[in-house]
């Protein structure tokens, strides 16, 4: 029986930091194509997984050079991977030690490698990572523009103006996108006959959940940090709460759920129920997003539109 051997790679802007978990050895390499590449080559044949800390676009290059290398890797959220250091001991933080830690946390708890990305969703997912700074920048400026002294608002309206045009120009770019492949487009038609679901939220979930109708719906709910979890010890019920997630996911179902909450005839026996139950409003918009997310897992699973009852 051979068992698996597991590399924690902590991921910087200039270089990796790589421990294997079975020769107990360290290295650091520059975070560049053909020192990864070498790297690689280095492995031979060995049945290897390489744990990482999913750290935004600086593991970029070398997630996509594993991809090509068809090299199996797990993407570890930061805040699990501290966690799982501080509960096995390890209360100091450099990198050679955080490769160390993700080393072990590839063999005590074996992650399940993430598959290849679809290259069109990841190019759908950058222009809509791009579109989100782009809001971001321009509520900063339209909040700024109620205390802006006079000879300020001039140059906040202009920058807005701007703004403006740049998310119109991502927006229709998205729109080419999705509308030039065939799988993306079908998708984002099922996706846009639910009530409620807009442009927007279809791109969000074709761009961030690759996994819509490929899992069940509680995981579903989980990964978009919809889920309810329980805070109850002994006798004591405590009040479940959402947590976790994939927030820019959250933040898009929360603006369907309030469309489709003010169209309420496709959800009409939900907010009803909910209503009598006198259910907080913010509680009853996460319920909504979250049947929105479970219906969008059924209609991708089943191939098939929205059909109200």
């Amino acid at each position: 029986m051979i068992h698996p051997v597991f590399i924690g790679c902590d991921v910087s802007k200039d270089f990796l930091d790589i421990f294997d978990d079975k020769t107990q050895k360290h290295e650091r390499i520059p975070n560049t194509g053909v020192a990864i590449n070498a790297w690689i080559d280095g492995l031979g044949e060995l049945p290897v997984t390489i744990v990482l800390e999913a750290t935004g676009r600086y593991d970029r290059l070398f997630c996509t050079t594993l991809d090509a290398r068809q090299r199996p890797y797990c993407r570890v959220n930061p805040a699990r991977a501290r966690d799982f250091a501080r509960a096995t001991g390890f209360l100091a933080k450099t990198d050679m030690l955080d490769a160390r830690v993700l080393a072990q946390l590839g063999k005590r708890l074996d992650p399940t490698p993430r598959a290849a990305p679809d290259p069109e969703r990841r190019r759908l997912a950058d222009m809509q990572s791009r579109r989100g700074q782009l809001v971001a920048m321009r509520q900063q400026e339209r909040v700024r523009l109620h205390s802006a002294e006079p000879q300020e608002r001039d140059s906040i309206e202009r920058h807005v103006r701007w703004l403006d045009e740049e998310i119109a120009l991502i927006e229709k770019a998205c729109l080419d996108h999705v509308r030039a492949h065939r799988t993306l487009r079908e998708d984002n038609a099922r996706l846009r006959s639910i009530p409620g679901v807009g442009p927007v939220t279809a791109f969000t979930l074709l761009a961030f959940m690759p996994e819509l109708g490929h899992g069940a719906p509680k995981s579903m709910a989980a990964l978009a940090g919809l889920a309810p979890f329980n805070a109850d010890s002994g006798t004591q019920r405590g009040q479940r709460h959402i947590r976790g997630g994939r927030k820019r996911v959250r933040d898009a179902l929360y603006m369907a759920a309030l469309v489709a909450f003010r169209l309420k005839r496709p959800f009409a026996r939900s907010v009803q129920t909910m209503t009598e139950k006198a259910k907080p409003f913010k509680v009853m918009i996460v319920a909504i997003a979250r049947k929105i997310l479970t219906t969008a897992n059924a209609l991708l699973r089943d191939r098939t539109t929205f059909r109200a009852a």
